[in-house]
């Protein structure tokens, strides 16, 4: 079963003056750069997603568009070598993934508009001055991430009735991750659970955290957001199942690998939004005059499957809210 939640967020503020670096002249070939904060598989749906939408709006690769991709594999330090990269080549815009990807490509250049698709706030960031003016050469589409990490909080609560401790795998160097915690920590309380923190920054500690869950006896697992766990999600999603953690992840494609709930926003319908932020650039519109989009679409994912592999039972009155379920 399926239907979708939505979220109506109006973004209609006047355009200033055309950006120096946009309005493209008839018959060029408009180049974009892609900077990703995770791998090129891992990314391909996000941007077809991206391809589908400036094909709608008059950009098809090959006549008028040329996309150039760069992919930091979930290893963020390594994206402002990659978005330099993508300055000297002299990309017309670059849409680049993550709070990572966004700081990494508005520090390179102050000229090149960047549009940006990430799961947290980018003001917090320093990244934009303002959802609504946005400022200097940078707009994007957000997602609801932080607010999002609490009530994931909340439905892993009603998924697992009577739960007392809850761990938070976390990438500490992935701003989302550290901002998302600050928010959880109060609402956990007000829930009555205990929130156990657990900081993962290589991929090789994975089994260790999750020895770590068992040995504090920690009975369920919400799994923050960062780049670096998506690329290891299959990994993850099977540690989780292997431990008996009911686990909630703040990406669809965990649920795609076998985990058992998600809630959150498709990250393909972001991307294909931004290419109407692209278009508005191309066309002679300011980044810093676009105000940043935000989500606008809701789902809950839940996976019956990977429930009966762990033995979990999940409350009908759940299932009866979630928009598409897994048997």
């Amino acid at each position: 079963m399926r239907r979708r939640h939505f979220l109506r967020i109006s973004a209609a503020a006047p355009l200033a003056m055309p950006f120096v670096a946009a309005a493209q002249p008839a018959g060029k070939i408009v180049r974009v750069g892609r900077l990703a904060a995770v791998s090129a598989p891992d990314d391909a749906g996000n941007l077809e997603a991206f391809r589908r939408g400036m094909r709608d709006l008059g950009w098809v690769e090959g006549r008028n568009l040329a996309i150039e991709s760069r992919f930091g594999d979930g290893v963020a330090r390594g994206l402002p070598a990659l978005a330099a990269e993508l300055v000297r080549s002299n990309v017309d815009v670059i849409v680049a993934s993550s709070s990572d990807g966004a700081r990494a490509a508005k520090n390179a250049t102050s000229t090149i508009p960047v549009v940006f698709t990430m799961t947290g706030d980018p003001m917090e960031g320093g990244i934009v001055a303002s959802l609504a003016r946005p400022g200097a050469n940078v707009t994007g589409v957000t997602t609801l991430g932080l607010a999002l990490a609490e009530k994931r909080l909340e439905i892993l609560r009603e998924a697992v009735p009577g739960v007392r401790r809850v761990a938070a795998l976390s990438h500490p160097e992935f701003p989302d991750a550290v901002a998302a915690v600050k928010r959880m920590e109060p609402a956990a309380r007000a829930l009555g659970v205990r929130l156990h923190v657990v900081e993962v920054r290589d991929p090789a500690r994975l089994d260790q955290a999750f020895n770590t869950m068992r040995a504090e006896q920690d009975g369920a697992l919400t799994v923050l957001a960062g780049p670096l766990f998506v690329t290891h999600r299959k990994r993850i999603v099977d540690l989780a199942a292997r431990s008996r953690l009911p686990a909630i992840y703040s990406v669809e494609r965990y649920v795609e690998a076998g985990g058992l709930l998600f809630y959150g926003e498709s990250l393909p319908d972001l991307y294909y939004r931004s290419a109407t932020l692209v278009d508005k650039i191309l066309k002679g519109a300011r980044p810093g005059d676009i105000p940043v989009e935000q989500a606008t679409k809701l789902d809950l994912i839940i996976n019956l499957k990977a429930a009966r592999q762990i033995g979990l039972t999940v409350p009908a009155v759940l299932l009866t809210r979630a928009s598409r379920v897994i048997q």
